[in-house]
């Protein structure tokens, strides 16, 4: 891929960012919802850079489809599946992060401050760290993004997950990220995408027809902690899969 190109997908991907941020800012939650916070806009300095440095890229790559922000990853780090080590010396993204309005006590934004760490994101991560020597590697085969930037907490502080919105929020807000999906997907030239878990698979089956690039769509199993399968050796489950995706 020539640089020009890069640059080209670099201020497409914004623009397309740019609109995401203004629609979903249209957007109004009712209770149980309290807290809603948007990682690109508070945490746009890192988020920017994992643009430019691993969501731009060369075309053959398989993209990675995750549900939404965790709050001790994305909504930290800006970065999908952002846990902190793994952005910060992995990836080597850091930057400063600002705040949300109306924060939650219980989930404050700490940024590469905060001492909390995404079992996801780090067996995610860590997933590739060891399979590729450098993350340079990795970007030459993958892309990882995610479906929706934003992260619903309750009044407890517990996170609350897209799918279990009302149904009229969930269908103002699909529509918003099913248009920046299709989107990256035409922009990045994607021929191949895996939803890490079922809801990102649906959304990617979901948008098919939508995408001329668009060829092949699966999942992989979900990393979280909360999935005993996943506890039962993600990593090696996980692993045909994705070495099928690479040349």
């Amino acid at each position: 891929m020539t640089s020009s190109t890069t640059k080209d997908q670099i201020e497409s991907l914004l623009d397309v960012y740019q609109d995401l941020n203004r629609a979903l800012d249209a957007l109004t939650f009712e209770a149980p919802v309290a807290h809603v916070y948007n990682p690109l806009k508070y945490a746009h300095r890192p988020a920017r850079l994992y643009l430019e440095k691993y969501l731009a890229g060369p075309a053959e790559r398989t993209l990675l489809l995750g549900m939404n922000p965790g709050p001790w990853g994305m909504a930290q780090t800006g970065v999908p599946f952002g846990e902190i080590e793994a952005v910060r010396d992995w990836l080597e993204i850091k930057a400063p992060v600002e705040q949300p309005d109306n924060m939650h006590p219980k989930r404050p934004i700490e940024g590469f401050d905060c001492t909390r760490s995404e079992v996801s994101g780090r067996r995610l991560w860590g997933y590739f760290a060891d399979r590729f020597e450098t993350a340079t590697k990795f970007r030459n085969h993958f892309v990882i993004f995610n479906y929706c930037p934003l992260i619903f907490l309750e009044q407890s502080g517990r996170n609350r997950t897209p799918d279990k919105l009302t149904k009229d929020e969930r269908e103002a807000l699909y529509e918003i990220c099913d248009r920046c999906l299709v989107a990256v997907l035409e922009i990045l030239t994607i021929k191949k995408a895996l939803g890490v878990g079922k809801f990102a698979e649906k959304c990617l089956k979901r948008v098919k027809n939508r995408v001329s690039t668009l060829q092949e769509v699966g999942s992989i199993l979900h990393p979280s902690p909360a999935s005993p399968a996943a506890n039962r050796g993600w990593a090696e489950q996980v692993a045909p899969i994705l070495e099928r995706c690479i040349p």
